[in-house]
């Protein structure tokens, strides 16, 4: 299984760890992490949610190889909102408890996208975010397309959604994704010390103060992932989306030319 779940010391942990391949997520890892998150959710011992990656690298984003393969052309695959990667989409938008994640290295696409949605977010000083959709022929998925632009305003979210431009661990915490950076080596011990903080606080407190939290924007945030997932899965088939796709398995630039 490349998604590790422990519980320890009221804190359950989702690592992801599939190192060989950059932490690239398939069908089957979303729908681990929607079980774990699920189950979560559900345990009374469980007071926080930790999500890890591994040393390096946080996720590169879809494994596109298990995407293609899964995805495009089945009604029921990555491109669908009935898919696994909008199952988990909506199993961390409902997971009660806090949620708390530590990103090393490399943080790509869902990757960053995910952040958005925890309630507690650390990066290492070596880590690296980016949103590259628009250079795969995609859209901005996991409601960045809203989120982004109120975080950090319309032209820098411009360079980062519409360019796919990378950002620092330190722009991370000037926009708002993320909380403090933290040196690489500690960075998954300081968010577990986080997370076990809830064990000494009132959990239906907790639950009920991040629901209203979360509760302004929610119907916003659930609308905008529906609109974005009707236009990812419409690009997804797109002939600008399989040249990009092919350019990466061929191991080449897209050529872009050809499209207007």
């Amino acid at each position: 299984m490349t998604i590790k779940t422990a519980i320890l010391n009221g804190v359950a942990t989702l690592e992801i760890a599939r190192p060989e391949k950059k932490n690239a997520l398939t069908v089957a890892m979303y729908e681990a992490l929607s079980q774990g998150l699920d189950a979560a959710r559900e345990d009374p011992s469980v007071r926080a949610v930790l999500i890890v990656g591994q040393p390096g690298i946080f996720t590169s984003g879809n494994d596109l190889e298990d995407f293609m393969k899964r995805g495009v052309g089945q009604g029921s695959g990555s491109e669908s909102t009935d898919s696994p990667v909008f199952g988990f989409m909506r199993s961390l938008l409902a997971c009660d408890k806090p949620v708390v994640a530590a990103v090393t290295g490399a943080a790509i696409g869902i990757g960053t996208t995910m952040l958005l949605h925890c309630d507690f977010v650390y990066v290492s000083d070596e880590a690296r975010l980016s949103m590259p959709f628009v250079s795969l022929g995609l859209v901005p998925e996991f409601a960045s397309s809203l989120m982004v632009p109120q975080l950090m305003g319309r032209a820098r979210a411009s360079e980062k959604l519409l360019l796919g431009e990378h950002f620092t661990a330190e722009n991370a915490v000037e926009c708002g994704i993320a909380n403090a950076v933290i040196p690489a080596g500690e960075v998954v011990h300081h968010a577990r010390r986080i997370a076990e903080r809830f064990n000494q606080l009132p959990p239906g407190a907790v639950r009920e103060a991040k629901r209203l939290l979360r509760a302004p924007q929610r119907e916003q945030v659930l609308a905008t992932i529906r609109t974005e997932g009707e236009l990812f899965a419409a690009r997804l088939k797109s002939p600008e989306a399989m040249e990009a796709f092919q350019a990466f398995f061929q191991k080449r630039k897209p050529d872009w030319s050809k499209f207007s």
